[in-house]
């Protein structure tokens, strides 16, 4: 007999009824060291007091009114994104999967616009994730989140990660309106894309006049010590898609882009009934006025570097069970010897909590308001997992 809910989770037999900062609290009182964070979500850990002010005084004056007028806290965090960024235009969502949507929208809409109805093919790459709707699994292309959901969105070219030699001839058979990527492949297994890959990606997209699409919503919002991923590039793209941290836990998304991009995109071609809401918004200005902040990033990156020390060094000292680490800023992978499912469950066991990842990859994405006493209980807790994989194999 099916369940009340839909069985499309294999979740974990864990019930949280209760956050605070970096930690998890089970309903039997447990407490977990929370190193996923939401995957990637809750930014400012949970319970940020900041947050919750924010959410708490925008929620006792209005909730949601809709896109037909104007939203005060809409204007003001588009204000942001854009002052803090490449782009021009913003555009709210409530997912990173919407996201994915209007960025794909975007691209082909500006080219229709200027006259190439033609160039409508998009360049993607072999263990990308950009969401579960009609465009995201295909434009990922990947036989797990495709097989069944036939027939598939046209209109994408997948290549394998780091063929230059692929993307360059793609890149020039004239139909190709752009290029997306992730900066940091997360999902795919916390995989940084060189800097002169970036560039020259860059490159290719200005002598080809494609667009370039960055997938920011998992490295994006100081998770790898810039405001950005792409900025430790030098590069900028066209169109990113933001999501997950930007709400600190609350629903929340954005496109952002150049105004040449967003040129196609005039009154009617695009809504979201919910996206932009001021429940959302509210909490998207709290999370940028901590997190844009230069001090808050300089911490950022330096918790990074303790953490990557530290989990060099339970790499070292189980080499049985880890292969090595890789990653950028709190956006780092355990790529294990041992089954990162065996490492996940023994990390359960000592309550601390990370995510899996393709690869055989285990993902760390800790809020980015750890602190150095819990990034050492946490790999602490993981020599202990480490330890027990070792014995049980």
């Amino acid at each position: 007999m099916i369940s009340s809910l839909l069985p499309t989770y294999s979740r974990a037999p864990l019930s949280f009824v209760k956050g605070e900062g970096a930690w998890l609290i089970e309903a039997d009182g447990r407490r977990f060291l929370d190193l996923g964070a939401g995957i990637a979500v809750t930014s400012l850990g949970h319970a940020h007091p900041k947050l919750v002010q924010a959410l708490t005084d925008q929620a006792g004056a209005l909730w949601h009114t809709s896109n037909l007028y104007h939203i005060p806290a809409q204007q003001a965090l588009a204000d942001m994104l854009v002052e803090q960024t490449f782009a021009d235009t913003c555009f709210f969502t409530n997912s990173g999967t919407e996201a994915c949507e209007l960025s794909v929208k975007m691209a082909r809409k500006y080219f229709y616009e200027a006259g190439q109805p033609e160039r409508t093919e998009i360049i993607t790459f072999e263990g990308s994730f950009h969401g579960r709707s009609s465009a995201g699994i295909a434009a990922a292309a990947s036989e797990k989140m495709t097989k069944g959901f036939g027939p598939l969105l046209p209109g994408f070219v997948s290549l394998p990660f780091g063929d230059h030699e692929a993307v360059t001839a793609a890149a020039a058979a004239g139909n190709i309106a752009a290029i997306l990527i992730e900066p940091v492949v997360g999902e795919g297994g916390i995989i940084p894309v060189p800097d002169q890959c970036l560039k020259g990606l860059r490159d290719l997209c200005d002598e080809h006049g494609i667009l370039l699409i960055f997938d920011e919503v998992q490295c994006g919002v100081g998770r790898t010590g810039k405001l950005f991923a792409h900025e430790w590039a030098g590069v900028s793209p066209d169109i990113m898609m933001v999501a997950k941290g930007i709400g600190g836990g609350f629903p929340l998304g954005a496109v952002v882009a150049t105004e040449k991009a967003a040129s196609g995109m005039t009154a009617g071609t695009h809504g979201s009934t919910y996206g932009g809401n001021p429940l959302g918004c509210a909490v998207g200005c709290a999370v940028m006025e901590e997190v844009a902040s230069e001090a808050f990033l300089a911490d950022v990156n330096r918790k990074a570097g303790l953490l990557r020390q530290k989990l060099e060094g339970l790499v070292a000292d189980n080499p049985d069970v880890f292969d090595f680490v890789r990653g950028a800023g709190l956006m780092l992978g355990l790529v294990c010897k041992a089954a990162n499912t065996d490492v996940l469950q023994a990390a359960y066991a000592q309550e601390v909590l990370v995510v899996p990842a393709a690869e055989n990859t285990i993902r760390l994405l800790p809020a980015l308001t750890i602190t150095d006493d819990e990034i050492s209980e946490a790999v602490a807790r993981l020599d202990k997992a480490a330890k027990a994989v070792q014995s049980d194999g």
